[in-house]
């Protein structure tokens, strides 16, 4: 509170609470109310959100309202990192440990979050591996692993959530591909190949439930500064950013943008792969 201070007529200083300016009236005369945010009341499942561009989504999705569901398989820490940050944000938040490369883990995590949150309306399925090797050392077990882990839980995951999204009117999932799955590179032809296969996926099932109020789209990020990238020699850095139009790589939370777009304002865009990737390829 603001002190104003006045002489009397005989020059002593008195001091007395000067009154708070009155709140300035909206045009039609009433109190001006707080716009609400832009997600509140929706709940996401966000995999792999412990981390690098999960982590970025759950929290810009928590700072918009919406109610997230933090799903992870190690880095309990950093997991509940997030979920702090979203909580300080205002939005409900669930820790849910889960490793989708399992069916049955898969299935728990989607009825558990729709029995605990109340409902889904978004599913952003982020979680993935990598394990790179030169194809004629690569073994079938080592393809089989990541078409798994970042595929095959993509399709389970969907298929559990979908009957939910339909029954309520309304879903959007957005599903985490690659550049790799546009455009293939050395050493990946396992990721390369999952990568591809979900947005084959993306397009197929956006078509089934596009009359559903459904939406499904890829998001396709490029080369992105999180561990994996900032932890490369700097030569080989380097090489990767003669590549890019741009010449950087993106952040986290640009392609957090992306995802929020898909989720909160795209409702005529679906099938579609929206390319973040500073022009490496168009």
């Amino acid at each position: 509170m603001a002190i104003e201070t006045k002489k009397d007529s005989k020059g002593r200083t008195t001091r007395r609470a000067k009154p708070a300016a009155a709140a300035k009236p909206s045009p039609n005369g009433k109190p001006q109310a707080v716009a609400p945010r832009s997600l509140e009341g929706r709940v996401a499942i966000v995999t792999g959100a412990s981390r690098g561009i999960g982590a970025a989504i759950a929290k810009l999705l928590g700072d918009e309202g919406c109610g997230v569901v933090v799903n992870f398989v190690k880095g309990r820490k950093r997991a509940e990192e997030v979920a702090a940050a979203i909580e300080a944000a205002g939005s409900k938040v669930m820790l849910a440990q889960a490793d989708i490369s399992d069916e049955g883990q898969c299935t728990t995590l989607a009825s558990e979050s729709i029995a605990r949150m109340g409902h889904v309306d978004y599913l952003v399925n982020n979680a993935g591996v990598l394990e790179d090797i030169w194809f004629k050392k690569m073994t079938r077990l080592s393809f089989e692993r990541v078409i798994q882990t970042d595929l095959t839980s993509v399709f389970t995951l969907m298929h559990e959530v979908l009957p939910h999204m339909e029954q309520r009117g309304f879903g959007r999932i957005v599903n985490m591909s690659s550049v790799i799955g546009q455009m293939g590179n050395i050493t990946q032809a396992n990721y390369a190949a999952a990568k591809a296969g979900m947005i084959g996926l993306t397009k197929a099932v956006a078509r089934e439930y596009a009359t559903k109020n459904i939406t499904v789209n890829a998001v396709c990020p490029g080369f992105v500064a999180t561990e994996m990238v900032t932890n490369l020699n700097p030569k080989i850095q380097r090489m990767i950013l003669d590549t890019i139009p741009m010449d950087r790589f993106g952040t986290p939370e640009e392609i957090a943008k992306g995802v929020l777009y898909l989720l909160r304002d795209a409702d005529y865009v679906t099938g579609t792969e929206l390319n973040i990737n500073g022009g490496l390829y168009m």
